[in-house]
């Protein structure tokens, strides 16, 4: 089987580009090819789907393929399960880590813009307004002029 491989690449060793590996996403692996990968047998593949712990893609026949990431996670959910873990504690924990990675994903977007706005402000102060120019609202974010005349104080007394 290897040298069907090496044969298939050419002479040189290397991939050519249209055997290529498939994106980690793509849905390559029948169910038995997958099986085989984590150790898992077939049935157990297709409880874990009608569980929703996994949603392999379909063919127009509609025949399970798993792509990589599939099978990774196929891998964490064996090995959850043979460490003790029920597979009710399995789907809690899948369902944090998912909540997990949505939240890194949002505090990088929100890093993002806090740089973004410390950017702004730093050019902001950069430059100089012109001397007759009248004071208007910045348009920085976040940042508006000073208005002196509008400032108000509310003074309730303690009852």
């Amino acid at each position: 089987m290897a040298g069907d491989v090496n044969r298939r690449r050419g002479s040189r060793g290397g991939a050519s580009p249209a055997h290529a590996a498939p994106a980690p996403e793509a849905a390559v692996y029948v169910i038995s090819v997958a099986a085989e990968l984590t150790g898992l047998h077939p049935q157990t593949l297709r409880t874990y789907e009608r569980m929703g712990l996994i949603t392999p893609g379909r063919t127009g026949g509609g025949g399970r393929r798993y792509s990589h990431r599939d099978i990774e996670l196929l891998r964490s959910i064996a090995e959850l399960t043979a460490s003790g873990i029920g597979i009710e504690g399995v789907r809690r924990i899948l369902e944090l880590e998912h909540q997990v990675a949505a939240l890194r994903a949002r505090n990088e977007e929100l890093q993002a813009e806090v740089a973004a706005a410390k950017e702004a402000l730093r050019q902001g102060r950069r430059q100089p307004s012109p001397p007759a120019a009248p004071v208007q609202a910045s348009r920085l974010p976040a940042v508006r002029a000073p208005d002196p005349g509008s400032s108000m104080v509310i003074w309730r007394r303690g009852r």
